[in-house]
Parts: structure tokens; sequence; C-alpha cells
């Protein structure tokens, strides 16, 4: 029986270990542990990778939300639309701000629809934070263009698409705020807890830069209240030795999802095309199935890591039973929680594993 792991942590870090270790030993030479050049050189690399004015590195992506929705000025009695079916950071931002979250249904790739965000939109809708699921980007030009025309602001939760392009424009640089995730289990990853926050506009980064560090502008004087948010060091100094490379683990990923996606062709799973605007990194690879739970036991048995993302819906989780949405609110979302099952598409993979997993994939009968 072939053993092929959901993500491969330690592999990663055996092929680079002998760049990783002198960075690590360096840093820790100089006593240099939070701040200074190696997080602001960071974010210039960031921001020149993914085609944006600024980045301010902080300590999660949950925070880069949080911080993104607060210098746009979003708070209490505010509406801010956002999907179901998201990890529940997205939601939680927005309950952390004071704000009020409004769930948009989903199309069948598993992105915030369009048409259901126009009829969310009220009176107290201030912005929309559209969140590129498993990798691919939700459909920008449309929201955009609803953003404009009702006067509202636009984050991206791009914690699952760095590298992920729509139409030609990079994940985080088209809505007025990017929020992205630089967790271990990231196709960009720090060795714990990381994020950054995009935008094009000075005024943003600057508040950003501001709350990150208890809204000091100086040792002794206080601007705003802020919290402490900043990148560690060695965390900037591993997220650098790894962006070089994004490329390749994106490209790997990539190569990984496509070999997937001939080897099912025929088999009774759906996976979501890729449309002629999308260019997809596949953070995750999501297949939607019938007896979901069965296949995934199956595959289990046979050596195979699997994951599911998300199998319950956030407007049904018990946090948020005060917004009032029951069994039934969002249809499409809810069809999808019971048949998504998410298959190993890291970098470290081998052909010979994907045709293994999809081998196993189409003998399963439920």
């Amino acid at each position: 029986m072939r053993n092929v792991p959901y993500v491969d942590l330690q592999r990663q870090f055996a092929a680079e270990r002998d760049e990783m270790m002198p960075v690590i030993e360096a840093a820790l030479a100089r006593a240099d542990y939070v701040g200074g050049a190696a997080v602001e050189k960071l974010e210039s690399e960031l921001a020149a990778f993914l085609g944006v004015e600024h980045v301010v590195a902080l300590a999660s992506g949950t925070d880069a939300l949080i911080f993104g929705l607060r210098a746009l000025g979003i708070g209490p009695g505010d509406e801010v639309i956002t999907p179901p079916n998201s990890f529940v950071a997205s939601t939680a931002a927005i309950v952390a701000v004071g704000a009020t979250p409004v769930f948009a249904d989903v199309l069948p790739d598993q992105n915030m629809s369009p048409k259901a965000v126009a009829a969310a939109i009220t009176a107290r809708t201030k912005a929309i934070m559209p969140v590129h699921l498993t990798g691919r980007m939700a459909r920008m030009d449309e929201i955009m263009d609803l953003a404009e025309r009702h006067g509202l602001v636009v984050i991206e939760d791009a914690a699952q698409s760095i590298g992920s392009r729509y139409d030609g424009r990079l994940s985080g640089s088209i809505g007025h705020v990017g929020a992205f995730s630089a967790h271990p289990l990231k196709n960009l990853n720090a060795a714990g807890d990381a994020g950054f926050l995009t935008t094009a506009d000075g005024d943003i980064a600057g508040k950003v830069r501001l709350y990150r560090n208890h809204g000091l502008v100086d040792r002794n004087t206080v601007e705003c209240w802020g919290t402490v948010s900043r990148l560690d060091t060695l965390q900037a100094e591993i997220l650098r030795l790894r962006l070089a490379r994004l490329p390749w683990v994106i490209e790997r990923r990539r190569a990984n999802a496509a070999l997937y996606r001939r080897l099912l062709a025929d088999a009774p799973v759906f996976m979501p095309p890729c449309g002629d605007t999308e260019f997809n990194t596949f953070h995750t690879f999501v297949i939607q199935v019938d007896q979901r739970d069965a296949l995934q036991a199956f595959l289990g048995e046979r050596g195979i890591g699997t994951a599911i993302h998300y199998p319950v819906p956030i407007h049904l989780q018990p946090a948020a039973l005060t917004l009032g949405h029951g069994p039934g609110a969002f249809p499409v979302c809810e069809s999808q929680a019971p048949r998504i099952l998410t298959l190993p598409v890291h970098q470290y993979l081998e052909p010979d594993d994907i045709a293994y997993v999809a081998e196993q994939v189409r003998a399963f009968r439920p």
C-alpha cells in the first residue's frame, strides 16, 4: 500500500534545511527577533511579487482582515457581505470590528455568487469580502462593478490564493485591501502563524503599521489604539527564502491538479472547471462527491490523507446562531458541505502518487 500524506512539511524542511539553517542562525546571532531589515525586505519583495504598492507584514492573516476592515472605517452598524463556506476567520474578523456579517450564497465552484451579493446589499452595507477559496479567485470583475455602483469597499480574503490571477490581475491587487495568510499549510508558509496586508492606498498602509505596534509613532507617542501583531524576524527570513521558491510551488501544484483532472475526467466526481480568465494556484484540490465520508474512510484505509474544507458552513456554527440563519438559508453552500473532499495536491507529490489517489477514487463503490 502506498502512503500519500495530505501535507509533507517534514519533506519541505529537509529540502530547505541547508539553505534555511544558516539564515536562522545568522538572525539568532544578531539577536534580531522583532521587526527590522528582514521584515522590510520581505514587504518589499512581496509587493514586487504581487504587483502592489504597499505590503504590511503581520502576525496572522486574521489580523490582516481585522486591520483592513478597521482601516477602511468598518465598524458597528455596518454590514459586510461574505460567503458562508470559508474558514471562520473571514466572518470572525467582521464581528471583531463590531460589524455585521451578511452571507451570500456561492457558485458551483464554491466561490461567492455576484448575483447573491447584489441581492444582499442594503442601505447598511459598507463592504464586500470575497474569499478566494482553494486558490481560485472569485469573480472580481462583477464584484468590483457592484462595489463601484453602490459606493462600497472591497476586502479580498486572499489567504488561500497567493499568486492566483483573475483576468490577468493578481490576487490581493484588485480590491481596496488584500489579506493574506502565511500559516504553515499555505502555499507560501511560515514556520508558525504569519500574514500580511496589501493595498494601493498609503494612508491605509500607514494606519495598519500603527495598529500592528500599539499605535506607536515612536517609543513614547501613541497616535491611536493598537495591539501587537508584529511579524517575527525569523518568520520573515523563512518567508523570504520560500517566496523565492513560490513560483515552483505553484507550478507543481498546478501540474498535480491538471493530472487529477485528466485521470478523474470520467469518474463520478465534480471538479470545478478552470475558466479562461482564471489562473488557479490550488492551495487545495477539492472534489465534490456523493458518499463523501465513506470515500474519505476508503482512501484513509489505503494510506491516502485527505481533509474537508469545511464540513459545517459558518452560518450553521453555534457562534452564528444570533445571526438568525437556519438550515436551507444558503442552499448551494449547504448542498456542497456534505460532498466536498480535499485530495492531497502539495508540491512534493510525484505523478505516481496522483495516479494512485485517482485510481483509488475511481475504485470506490458506495
